[in-house]
């Protein structure tokens, strides 16, 4: 066994990478670029999504901007009617600006009917349900999505097509919801982040900290998940679902839950993006971003949830310094496609392929083996 499949060289690879982000603002003091690195950790998180869909179940969805919007606008929601904006509407009880800008002369300020459908807000007034809904709406719809797709067996191009055609109809009907959604502006001005009466500036040190800690756990955890019996299985139904199928496995059944373990982790970054940035945008399920999250995990290594969650990092912070660059100001882009390009030309398994080849390199040079499961060495000459 090569020193790369080592469970000891992964527990090290995610250990410095959980440091280095935890460690991270005590050697940055500017809040400005710790609040942008901030959004990159959730992007990251994305990348960990599309990894877990793409690289392991083998599932290419686009329409991964479908839950990451679905769960910024439900938090949104909340903070929106908890913002100073909401608060000096004549009324009683919070009421979206936009709404009174948008209501019929002479409507009720109120969030019953200060417009047709204003009600569905009334629950969003408490901020742990906007939060709670931030996961538990993607998990529903992906649920019902890929238990359609999965049990009628659509696979391949398919999936995608469905994925893709999904975004892009959701995106148009929160466009034309402009009464309730505020259509192309999105939901701005919204409040902090509250708990225990403590409010978390997207600027403050502790905000980074509730990203960075929630991005170590979902790293964690999908690492353990798919290290499992139902993980191993996943990967075979990726590789051959005909064989894993003739042994007898619901390939199906377990399609629909990595599918939909993915959709959480989208909309619990959807989550904590809209808290850092301070609003949601219908630009979330814009075809380009959904795209974008593929190369970001193209880039670090689909096949590795740290890889792509490091690639999803990294493109991004290409991104920002490259835009910021005057000379690279009108090219930016093609700067970004000429990266992917070359990733995907030359470094097929991405950054995580070079990584794995790295170690196994000095594996070789120090005359280093790893060890089987079972803890058996899987070098000869190791065990003479």
């Amino acid at each position: 066994m090569r020193l790369s499949d080592s469970p000891y060289v992964d527990v090290f690879a995610y250990g410095m990478f959980i440091a280095a982000i935890l460690l991270l603002p005590l050697v940055m003091d500017d809040p400005f670029w710790l609040n942008r690195i901030a959004k990159y950790l959730v992007f990251g998180m994305l990348g960990v999504a599309i990894a877990l869909s793409w690289g392991y179940a083998g599932i290419l969805n686009l329409g991964q901007g479908l839950f990451f919007g679905i769960g910024a606008y439900m938090v949104a929601m909340s903070l929106k009617l908890q913002s100073y904006t909401s608060l000096q509407q004549g009324s009683d009880k919070p009421v979206p600006d936009f709404m009174l800008w948008n209501a019929e002369p002479g409507a009720p300020t109120d969030l019953c009917c200060i417009v047709p459908g204003s009600w569905i807000w009334q629950p969003f007034q408490a901020q742990w349900f906007g939060m709670v809904m931030s996961v538990v709406v993607p998990v529903v719809i992906s649920y019902i999505l890929a238990t359609a797709i999965f049990r009628l067996r659509v696979s391949g191009v398919y999936v995608a097509i469905i994925t893709l055609a999904l975004v892009l109809l959701a995106r148009l009907l929160l466009i034309d919801a402009q009464p309730l959604t505020n259509g192309f502006n999105g939901l701005t001005d919204l409040g902090w982040l509250t708990v225990a009466g403590i409010e978390f500036d997207p600027y403050l040190t502790a905000t980074y900290y509730i990203i960075a800690v929630s991005l170590s756990v979902v790293l964690v955890l999908a690492r353990l998940l798919i290290s499992t019996r139902a993980g191993l299985i996943l990967q075979s139904t990726r590789d051959d679902p005909k064989r894993s199928r003739f042994l007898g496995f619901d390939v199906a059944t377990y399609q629909v839950f990595f599918f939909t373990v993915s959709a959480a982790i989208a909309g619990f970054a959807g989550m904590l993006y809209v808290i850092a940035a301070e609003f949601a945008s219908p630009s979330f399920m814009d075809l380009t971003f959904s795209i974008s999250m593929v190369v970001w995990a193209a880039v670090g290594g689909r096949s590795s949830l740290l890889g792509a969650c490091i690639g999803a990092i990294l493109i991004n912070t290409i991104e920002a310094s490259a835009s910021e660059t005057e000379l690279l100001q009108e090219s930016w882009r093609a700067v970004i496609g000429l990266i992917f390009v070359l990733v995907v030309l030359y470094l097929p398994r991405g950054l995580a392929g070079i990584g794995q080849e790295t170690v196994d390199w000095i594996g070789r040079k120090a005359g280093i083996s790893g060890r089987s499961r079972s803890g058996r060495v899987t070098n000869p000459s190791a065990a003479e």
